[in-house]
């Protein structure tokens, strides 16, 4: 089935933020059902974090030619949903550090190259890069809340279901054909070459950069991992954890909006960076 390129970049966003609409919010959750300790739980999401950044770090820049972009974002998706079984087959905390590091070493390059696609698209095809990255927004909010209501309804065992139907629903849309395949820039596989990390980090404006990234990430890390306990423990359901869960990205969307972009959005459609390209990119 052929699917016009536009919908099938918005496709793909929606059921990718869909997945990390629930993951996000609720895994805490589902490990602290699996009987994990806090602790543990904290120490899980952290290896994920830093798997997430290395999964970006050296997976997205394999990806140097943009013909190549759509096969390796198929391939990520399937693994991702590979790894995302493995969570059904035990709760040891040893398995649990291994899954959820393999899944966020795969999972998080999906944005980057999905980012890269919209940027060679940009260049072949008119295509408004906000209005196809607004639908990933969209279906977090609705993956928030709709999980939400289904750990309220069947418990926590709800969010691996939910998240693991959703990643079904990614691969599939992945899978279908674009109407226009991406194509290698007029410059070559050369055009794409990686900043080298050595130049990069001589530059003071790095180090600040780099510094405003750790604060953001550190002080939202708390948050993530531990707000939907917290909330819980505070007599909150499931199901108004998801509405608040929804609410914060519908505010933080509608606040730092420019030109109906967020401002991670509007950085990328200002300044479109393609695949294999400015290493400090693939840290944000």
């Amino acid at each position: 089935m052929v699917l016009q390129s536009t919908y099938w970049l918005a496709l793909s966003y929606f059921t990718y933020f869909f997945c990390y609409g629930i993951f996000l919010p609720f895994w805490s959750g589902w490990l602290k059902g699996e009987g994990i300790s806090a602790e543990n739980i904290g120490l899980l999401l952290s290896a994920g974090l830093v798997a997430r950044c290395i999964g970006s770090l050296f997976i997205t820049p394999c990806v140097k030619n943009p013909a190549h972009l759509i096969n390796a974002i198929r391939l990520l998706a399937l693994l991702s949903l590979l790894l995302a079984l493995g969570f059904w087959l035990g709760n040891a905390w040893v398995w649990l550090l291994l899954v959820i590091v393999g899944f966020n070493l795969f999972f998080s390059p999906l944005v980057p190259l999905n980012d890269g696609l919209a940027a060679t698209w940009q260049r072949q095809i008119a295509m408004d890069y906000g209005k196809v990255r607004v639908w990933g927004s969209i279906a977090f909010v609705i993956g928030s809340a709709v999980t939400g209501e289904l750990v309220a309804a069947w418990g926590h065992t709800a969010i691996l279901a939910t998240l693991t139907a959703g990643l079904v629903c990614m691969l599939l849309g992945m899978l279908l054909r674009p109407s226009v395949m991406p194509l290698a820039s007029a410059g070559g596989e050369h055009a794409a070459a990686v900043t080298p990390w050595p130049q990069l980090l001589r530059e003071a404006g790095v180090w600040r950069f780099l510094l405003c990234v750790a604060l953001l990430q550190g002080a939202h890390a708390a948050y993530y991992g531990f707000s939907a306990i917290y909330w819980q423990d505070a007599g909150y359901s499931p199901a108004v954890i998801g509405y608040l869960w929804s609410l914060w990205a519908d505010g933080g969307h509608r606040s730092a909006t420019l030109a109906d972009c967020d401002t991670d959005i509007a950085l990328r459609y200002l300044y479109p960076v393609p695949p294999g390209r400015h290493a400090l990119y693939l840290c944000a």
